[in-house]
């Protein structure tokens, strides 16, 4: 590897310093302005900063360049209820009651202040607007709940639909609600899968689109979409929850080719004058940045950008994340209540450490541009991941993987320090927060 300080100098010529208070993005969105997708990703599930930046770069292709959403890490039916609230329809009159179906763990990843602060933006926008910008999940967990949202479509509609909706989904039982009980029974022989059932369902929905288009206009068509799209979802999850106790890692592959086939679902959808509508992703960089870049390559896995730069190899651009330390809002353990965590300084073979050592405290770095730094900038690094939950005392084993960065991403945006986001409910451990590894001697 050679050596970091003749790399840190080429870095520190190369970079694009932000302030704090005004980042100058222009030169980042210019770049991204003619992708057809834009995804953003995210070191950490809980860090303000990521998603202040990530909201100010949306804001500006939304706003100026003509991107039509933003698909999220987010379930699709928790996320629709937004999609409607920005857009003005629906019963919720504050941005708070339009988030608060967003009550699986973790909670927090869309019910905090950053988001408030993006969708009360959306939803002004849209005001005003000819041309109204919408915010759409990618995820699929809410099998429950889509199923409920199939149904209740239907029944509007079409009560014969509705009633044949009822019986395939009836395979279920009370299941539907403990998906991953479902799962383990279906995948060990001890009851039989909902497969055929899932899948006729969509097929039928599908099949019925000219009928159910007979009422016209274009809010028929977004509701047929997302009523297709939840009985999509429901036939990837069943699929998905049966997988998990198949010790593969095909559930990982299962959920982002997923999200990319939502992608170009919505893409196609939300086009205007025979174009395919642009569209900005919100995700963790672990499914942002082309896991061929990765040591996740060695274990088979595939990764939504991955999947859209070999559908889309002209049109996507990759964005990711990094900090060297600050604080989190994490939790423990899957499950548990979320927390405000000291983030460990970043360890000295890391990409993080060595952005650190430029001195720089804000930073876009466009990979394409590295100029002296590109040959030892490839040189496989380790890079940090924190998702939801944070385990520092397991850090290295727990959150790092070795990755090629300028193949991974196009550009790279590092805040050196960075702070925990703020729930918008917040339990007792996050307001206490946790104390430094130095405490007491460090106060």
């Amino acid at each position: 590897m050679a050596t970091d300080s003749i790399l840190l100098r080429a870095l520190v010529d190369t970079v694009q310093p932000l302030t704090e208070d005004s980042p100058d993005l222009d030169a980042l969105v210019e770049r991204l302005s003619s992708a057809q997708f834009v995804l953003l990703g995210e070191a950490s599930h809980g860090t303000h900063e990521f998603y202040e930046l990530r909201a100010a770069i949306s804001r500006r292709l939304l706003g100026d360049y003509g991107f039509a959403a933003i698909a999220a890490e987010a379930d699709w039916p928790d996320a629709h209820r937004v999609n409607r609230f920005i857009r003005h329809e629906g019963h919720d009159r504050d941005v708070k009651t339009a988030l608060s179906d967003f009550q699986r763990f973790p909670q927090w990843m869309w019910r905090n202040s950053d988001v408030v602060n993006l969708v009360t933006w959306m939803r002004t926008y849209n005001r005003d607007s000819d041309t109204p910008v919408g915010f759409y999940g990618l995820d699929m967990y809410s099998l429950h709940s889509s199923i409920n949202a199939v149904i209740d479509y239907l029944a509007e509609r079409d009560e014969n639909a509705a009633i044949a909706a009822r019986a395939r989904y009836a395979c279920f039982d009370t299941l539907a609600l403990q998906p991953d009980r479902y799962g383990m029974l279906a995948a060990r022989g001890l009851r039989e899968d909902c497969a055929d059932e899932v899948v006729a369902q969509l097929i039928d929905l599908q099949k019925r689109r000219e009928q159910l288009l007979k009422e016209g206009g274009t809010a028929s068509a977004d509701q047929l979409f997302a009523a297709e799209q939840n009985a999509r979802v429901v036939a990837h999850a069943e699929e998905y929850y049966r997988a998990m106790y198949r010790g593969q890692v095909s559930t990982w592959n299962l959920r982002d080719t997923h999200m990319m086939e939502t992608l170009d679902a919505l893409s196609n959808h939300l086009g205007r004058n025979g174009k395919p509508g642009k569209i900005i992703v919100w995700a963790h960089n672990s499914h942002v940045g082309d896991a061929e870049a990765t040591e996740r390559e060695f274990r088979g896995e595939i990764n939504l950008g991955q999947l859209c730069r070999q559908r889309h190899p002209k049109t996507t651009k990759l964005v990711g994340f990094t900090t060297h330390h600050g604080s989190v809002t994490a939790a423990s353990d899957w499950g548990a209540a979320a927390e405000r965590k000291i983030v460990r300084p970043a360890l000295t073979s890391s990409y993080e450490h060595l952005f650190h050592d430029t001195g720089i405290p804000r930073f876009v770095l466009h990979l394409d541009q590295l100029g002296e730094a590109a040959g030892a900038l490839h040189e496989p690094r380790l890079h940090r991941a924190i998702g939801v939950v944070y385990r520092p005392q397991t850090e290295r084993e727990s959150h790092y993987y070795h990755s090629s960065l300028p193949s991974q991403f196009d550009a790279i945006i590092h805040v050196d320090e960075s702070s925990a986001l703020l729930p918008l409910e917040r339990s007792a451990e996050w307001d206490r927060g946790e104390l430094p590894d130095t405490y007491p001697s460090g106060l």
